[in-house]
């Protein structure tokens, strides 16, 4: 999300309390406010303030089986990109998506269960109104293991 010109910038604590939320977004509000330091109402407020600002939405893993990541470039229609954007959030497959330049209009980084639920997802992803073309790349080991 980005910053509007009234909304508060992202100080040293509030970078330590959405990297904890990274690391676990289960954790409890006592135990974010221990790691950081703070009141308990005080990291309360702090994530309150951060989740209308700043975080997109909470995920989960699963440790049912191994996940099938990739990644699916996407070409936009005309000025259709932030509607294709709002549906493509919708999907709890799409682990992040990021506007870029040059050929691909948007970035999505996609995380399911199985090979056949990417397929899915894909034909679901074909079908937003405004997706013009789409190129995915699953991805496999981390390279230079």
């Amino acid at each position: 999300m980005t910053e509007q010109a009234d909304e508060k910038p992202l100080d040293a604590t509030d970078r330590r309390l959405l990297a904890l939320l990274r690391a676990n977004a289960r954790a409890s509000v006592t135990e974010l406010a221990a790691a950081l330091n703070l009141g308990r109402s005080a990291t309360q407020a702090r994530l309150a303030r951060l989740s209308l600002s700043h975080i997109e939405r909470y995920t989960i893993e699963t440790r049912s089986g191994s996940p099938v990541p990739a990644i699916t470039l996407i070409e936009v229609e005309g000025a259709a990109e932030a509607a294709v954007a709002r549906a493509l959030r919708r999907l709890p497959q799409i682990a992040s998506l990021r506007k870029t330049v040059g050929k691909w209009d948007l970035v999505a980084r996609l995380e399911t269960g199985s090979l056949s639920e990417i397929d899915r997802t894909l034909r679901t992803i074909r079908e937003i109104k405004g997706v013009r073309n789409s190129e995915t790349c699953l991805l496999l080991d981390d390279a230079g293991r």
